[in-house]
């Protein structure tokens, strides 16, 4: 697992920037952390990265929105679910299937529904109003063969 720690809301869409460009067609990123805490803004920079021009917000209503970049972007926000039924009611397969990389916000919550492949990001409050406390793991082969990437991409951030 990586520990990061940045200092403001435009350096944690920087951080997501990093991770987007290692970010390869059918990867599954999952996003976890308290209310408020930066996974939208995660999203945005992640997008931003990607050549998304369109503004990116929370999906908590639509539950999903998928944005064109250099990768298609699917942005799932999960918080609104009852049951891990409404996910695979709303294609979560097929999403997945479709390439591009998907986001998904509040995903250590449907964890059983998805496939074991995925990249965790979680987030934390940190100390100041907008620091936060990022840790990032790779779960299955397809990340963790990038996890010393991620390393090198995610240096700056990076707490010993």
């Amino acid at each position: 697992m990586l520990t990061a720690n940045t200092k403001s809301v435009d350096d944690t869409r920087s951080l997501a920037a990093e991770i987007a460009g290692l970010s390869r067609s059918g990867d599954l990123v999952l996003l976890a952390g308290d209310l408020g805490a930066g996974k939208t803004s995660f999203v945005q920079g992640f997008g931003r990265a990607l050549g998304v021009e369109e503004p990116i917000t929370s999906p908590t209503f639509v539950l999903v929105r998928t944005y064109d970049g250099v990768l298609p972007l699917v942005h799932v926000d999960v918080y609104r679910l009852d049951h891990l039924q409404e996910l695979l009611d709303l294609g979560i397969g097929e999403l997945l299937d479709a390439g591009g990389v998907t986001l998904i916000e509040w995903g250590d919550a449907v964890l059983p529904a998805l496939p074991p492949d995925f990249l965790e990001v979680r987030f934390e409050l940190g100390d100041g109003d907008d620091e936060r406390v990022v840790r990032v793991r790779a779960n299955g082969s397809s990340w963790a063969a990038r996890l010393e990437s991620l390393r090198k991409a995610l240096d700056r951030w990076l707490s010993e």
